[in-house]
């Protein structure tokens, strides 16, 4: 594969002496192309959805949890391959290893199409067929429809967000969990909420760079002050969500439900800035990773319950 990449568009022929040099280059690019960290949190919430499950771990969590990831990172390379033409528009992602010609297009493809492959067979054959065919399902909610719907309204997420909800139930049903049981959907609907307010928090910052590419953005649908404000009730509904989650008797310790609100308070309480008239820029991009901090907490407190 490393044969494929493009000579003279920012990648130095292996040789002896630049070998080193040329590794580092490659594991940067692949990083970038598959959103290396998006793909890790869709394997951990995977992986918490099997724990509570199972009550514990188990070494069959590892086929759940890698193919996920393999699935996630073709899946991110897969749309960094749709939409290169729109991210040269973006200041936010010209830098991306296609638009700013590290990676040729067809490259990229094969390398989508080559970690599509490896999780589908990952979870083919050492999965049953509803954990593949929701690996499936993810693959084609997010690459089809939520790629299509973002150019035709700022409102992709809410359906794109069921991606979110599906890794946890994933990970449940390898556990030997059935894919209706109402624990997991409150973990499931928990991070479908979660992932609203997670990309609309992108529009704060970025809203003129959406529509510079021609994408439909909440910014000319809604003055600033409304917009926070939208933000900030999601925010608040994903706080709630997650206290909602021990009423279905799948947290036992009372340390983990106190993790919960204590959690929960101070992401409600970081997000309430956004009612302020006015709030530097730098504050937007602290909410959105304390929300993607927040998710993980939950996460851990999760698997931890069942882990001790």
């Amino acid at each position: 594969m490393i044969a494929c990449l493009p000579v003279g568009r920012g990648i130095t022929p292996y040789n002896s002496n630049g070998g080193s040099r040329f590794m580092k280059h490659w594991v940067k690019i692949i990083l970038e192309l598959t959103k290396f960290r998006i793909a890790l949190f869709a394997a951990l919430s995977t992986s918490a959805g099997f724990i509570l499950a199972k009550q514990g771990l188990s070494s069959e969590m590892m086929t759940a949890v890698s193919g996920v990831f393999f699935l996630a990172c073709g899946s991110c390379a897969l749309n960094q391959y749709q939409e290169r033409f729109r991210d040269r528009l973006m200041e936010r992602t010209r830098g991306r290893p296609i638009p700013s010609q590290r990676l040729n297009a067809a490259t990229a493809l094969k390398i989508a199409v080559f970690l599509l492959s490896l999780g589908a067979v990952v979870l083919l054959k050492g999965a049953n067929g509803i954990v593949f065919a929701l690996g499936v399902l993810a693959l084609f909610w997010y690459n089809g429809l939520y790629t299509f719907l973002k150019r035709k309204t700022a409102f992709a997420v809410i359906p794109g967000a069921l991606v979110g909800a599906i890794p946890p139930l994933l990970g449940w049903v390898h556990g030997e969990g059935r894919p209706f049981d109402p624990q997991i959907l409150a973990v499931a609907f928990f991070f479908f909420i979660w992932q609203v307010p997670h990309f609309w928090l992108l529009f704060l910052k970025f809203g003129g760079d959406y529509e510079k590419a021609g994408f439909p953005s909440l910014t000319r649908i809604f003055r600033p002050a409304q917009l926070r404000r939208m933000i900030f009730t999601w925010i608040f509904a994903t706080g709630v969500t997650c206290l909602i989650i021990p009423l279905f008797g799948i947290v036992g310790s009372r340390a983990v439900q106190m993790g919960f609100f204590l959690a929960g308070f101070w992401l409600v309480w970081k997000g309430f800035r956004l009612l302020r008239s006015s709030l530097p820029e730098f504050y937007f991009h602290f909410i959105f990773k304390a929300i993607n901090s927040y998710a993980l907490w939950v996460m851990i407190l999760l698997a931890l319950d069942h882990l001790f």
